[in-house]
């Protein structure tokens, strides 16, 4: 009797030590210390029931070939498990081997045809493999549960990339009802009012996503662009100067701001900008060296727009709009009407193919006129 109370006492107290050490291990990984709960773990008696443990463990640290062994370990101990299962086949497919966690997921779903994450999980391996059936399985998703955020994104994704903007309104707004604060679909919204050229709808959403605290220079860029649609410059000129806090030498904003000053009619910040997107950049410059021109003229700086016009010129030789603009340059800026009138006389013998031709032709009996007018003085 003696013996039998003792080996009692035993099996007891080996169960009980077990569920401490079990605790002690859950306790290290709630606690974030997952090292040290593999250990604890893998030292109790009957593993089967921790392996599961185990994997997450391992995937806490980032050992996802560890994670996936020990997931294999517990699937097969626990064969029923669809909850492992599950988590098995996302792990394959994060890591990758989406054959194999394609099969997982069309098996779990041979399992619980009612599940809806299994068809949204089985749809983006599919789209990792570039399989168009992978929208289906969204669908199906979607229909199974019509609240699934993350398949509504991807529904309403593919039609704003069709262009299918009415069907992505759709299915962005019935994912807002259940949570209007979702950034994905307020971001897709404002995209898809931005595709349609509905500017003034497109500034309202990607102002929400500043609200909700949301920072980038797409949004920023977005928004400087809608509001320079609607003419409202001072805020494109605003939302761009943040845009380019993410790039600060990104040539190509400095010459957008750079027009959108101009549009104010404030013409020596414009003349700043597209100065220095000129020099940042590495290509022809024709264009930009034409737009300062065209700065310098408002401004009167004539001689300095000469230049800017040559250098055009010089980018691009074919360039007629620059040879033009030289022109009339040079006849605001000399004084002399005999200059002017040889100037055009030039002009008129060398571009006689040119399409200013007739306007050459045209101001030259102007100037010869003024001349005749002020002799007869």
């Amino acid at each position: 009797m003696k013996l039998f109370l003792g080996l009692l006492t035993v099996v007891f107290t080996l169960n009980l030590n077990a569920q401490n050490s079990k605790a002690e291990a859950d306790h290290l990984y709630s606690n974030g210390n997952f090292s040290k709960a593999i250990e604890v773990y893998k030292s109790l008696e009957n593993l089967e029931e921790v392996y599961d443990d185990i994997a997450k463990a391992y995937m806490a640290i980032g050992n996802y070939g560890e994670a996936l062994n020990n997931y294999e370990k517990a699937i097969q101990a626990n064969a029923d498990d669809l909850l492992l299962q599950y988590e098995y086949a996302k792990l394959l497919a994060r890591t990758k081997q989406y054959k194999d966690a394609n099969q997982r997921f069309s098996n779990l779903i041979a399992s619980d045809s009612l599940n809806p994450n299994y068809y949204y999980e089985l749809g983006v391996v599919l789209e990792k493999q570039k399989d168009t059936a992978a929208l289906q399985q969204f669908q199906k998703t979607f229909k199974l549960d019509a609240t699934h955020q993350k398949a509504i994104f991807k529904i309403a994704k593919h039609h704003l990339i069709k262009r299918n903007f009415i069907e992505a309104h759709r299915y962005i707004d019935k994912g807002l009802e259940s949570y209007k604060n979702n950034i994905e679909l307020i971001s897709l919204k404002a995209q898809t009012y931005y595709h349609q050229d509905y500017y003034t709808y497109a500034v309202v959403w990607f102002n929400k996503l500043l609200d909700l605290g949301e920072k980038s220079e797409f949004i920023h860029e977005k928004l400087s662009l809608s509001y320079a649609q609607n003419s409202d410059y001072e805020d494109a000129i605003y939302h761009r100067k943040q845009a380019l806090k993410y790039n600060p030498n990104d040539a190509s904003a400095i010459f957008v701001i750079g027009t959108y000053y101009e549009r104010l009619s404030d013409f020596e910040k414009a003349e700043a900008y597209i100065s220095k997107a000129i020099k940042l950049q590495d290509r022809s410059l024709a264009d930009e060296y034409q737009r300062l021109g065209t700065l310098y003229n408002r401004q009167k700086k004539y001689d300095q727009a000469i230049k800017a016009f040559q250098k055009s010129l010089k980018e691009d030789p074919s360039n007629i709009m620059a040879e033009f603009y030289i022109l009339r340059t040079k006849d605001e800026y000399y004084a002399d009407i005999d200059s002017k009138i040889k100037l055009y006389e030039q002009f008129i013998e060398k571009k006689a193919k040119s399409p200013f031709l007739s306007y050459a032709e045209g101001r030259l009996k102007e100037l010869k006129q003024e001349k005749f007018l002020e002799e007869e003085e």
